[in-house]
């Protein structure tokens, strides 16, 4: 069979699957259009013919992977996506690995942790460690945040080959709050800074109120995520405690990245 007759087309030298493109770029809306989008809404955003989104949601349904309201006849993501994602979890090696020394870690500096890979331009949670403080908390594995706004996407984008890092300042870098940084060459000395000491900072740049402190995490291959605090910012960027909450941050991560195989000369968490 030909690339004509199974819809493949070329997209940066691979041969790219038209049909699965375009479901996955349904799915995509879904999740970020959501709650409910109707067929022509899905058809609009994704650029292709009604008849054609349609088919791709019957076939998604049928994998349970959306599921369409009896009533409006709107579509949203399904129960099928929850179990694609929990294996993704089950299975990723820095999850897996940073599970004790996150909570460690979320007792050592009295505050939330949280790990992170990246995907795309964004960074996915994978493992969220509750402050040990009897409050309510929300679990936030599963959250995806613009790498620009997080203290654990500029760890990691730090630490990238430098072309994978300049097309990420290149993009599109968003805004969540009024502090935000979305200068490229802003953030692009933020980066050599990272790079330098060998952990990132976010004041109130993703959420009002909150802030960070994260260190990459290495393997083999190169940086694999990131592991961070999370809380207040009065709490977490108090002088006294964010000496201490770099410290604390910066040795969980050179732990982690041994057990991951970066040994002790790519477990470094600064460039010399």
């Amino acid at each position: 069979m030909n690339a004509a007759e199974c819809g493949a087309t070329e997209g940066e030298g691979r041969r790219m699957v038209q049909s699965v493109q375009r479901a996955v770029r349904v799915l995509r809306e879904l999740a970020a259009g959501g709650p409910r989008l109707g067929v022509t809404e899905l058809a609009e955003r994704v650029g292709v013919a009604k008849p054609t989104v349609h088919a791709l949601l019957r076939t998604l349904e049928g994998e349970g992977l959306v599921v369409q309201d009896s009533e409006t006849g709107r579509y949203q993501l399904g129960p099928g996506l929850l179990l694609l994602g929990n294996a993704y979890l089950d299975t990723q090696e820095l999850r897996a690995r940073s599970l004790s020394w996150s909570d460690t870690l979320a007792t050592r500096a009295d505050e939330a942790v949280w790990v992170a890979v990246l995907t795309g331009d964004h960074v996915f949670v994978v493992h969220h460690a509750f402050r040990p403080e009897g409050v309510v908390q929300i679990l936030e594995v599963g959250a995806s945040i613009p790498w620009n706004t997080c203290a654990l996407g500029k760890a990691i984008v730090a630490f990238l080959p430098p072309e994978q890092r300049e097309t990420l300042l290149a993009g599109d870098l968003s805004a969540l709050t009024g502090s935000s940084i979305t200068d490229p060459a802003a953030l692009s000395r933020q980066l050599d800074e990272v790079g330098r000491t060998g952990h990132a900072l976010e004041n109130q740049e993703s959420a009002l109120g909150d802030a960070g402190i994260a260190a990459p995490v290495f393997d083999r291959n190169g940086v694999a995520g990131a592991i961070g605090v999370i809380g207040p910012v009065e709490r977490v960027l108090d002088e006294a405690a964010r000496k201490d909450h770099i410290v604390a941050v910066r040795e969980v991560a050179r732990q982690i990245s041994r057990e991951l195989g970066a040994g002790r000369g790519g477990a470094r968490v600064a460039r010399p």
